[in-house]
């Protein structure tokens, strides 16, 4: 399996064909979950909350995808090196949780501040903006 990217579109790619079509089976790539990360750490700290890792450990074990990436993401208020820590350890918390209950993680990325879902100028933005994202890998 390796990693194919065509056109603005990517995922895995099996060993596979498609018997009527002769091309390469892939996986489905979704974003299956989009965690604020108020809901699981406490503020400026990448330890799970309770409540946080049972939330994750459930759906790690009820997605029945292949494999998943994670995404980490912050708002901007601290400096961008330390936002970029931030989401780190956090993206590394949440693939830690999915590799306990047997979840194949085949990627953990950090964009502390860089890519912003909302303003951060309003307390509501930087709270869309504070996240985990979640992508499944399906056949």
């Amino acid at each position: 399996m390796h990693w194919w990217a065509d056109g603005g579109l990517e995922g895995y790619m099996v060993p596979r064909r498609d018997p009527k079509t002769g091309k390469a089976v892939c996986l489905k790539r979704n974003t299956c979950a989009i965690e604020g990360t108020d809901t699981l750490f406490a503020t400026d700290s990448a330890r799970l909350t309770a409540s946080g890792r049972a939330r994750l450990e459930n759906l790690f074990r009820n997605q029945g995808a292949f494999g998943y990436a994670i995404y980490g993401h912050t708002d901007s208020r601290a400096s961008d090196a330390y936002n970029m820590d931030l989401s780190k350890r956090r993206a590394q918390s949440v693939a830690n949780v999915a590799r306990a209950v047997g979840a194949n993680v085949e990627r953990v990325e950090w964009h502390g501040e860089r890519q912003p879902r909302a303003t951060n100028s309003t307390a509501a933005g930087m709270q869309q903006n504070r996240r985990v994202e979640i992508v499944c890998y399906r056949w």
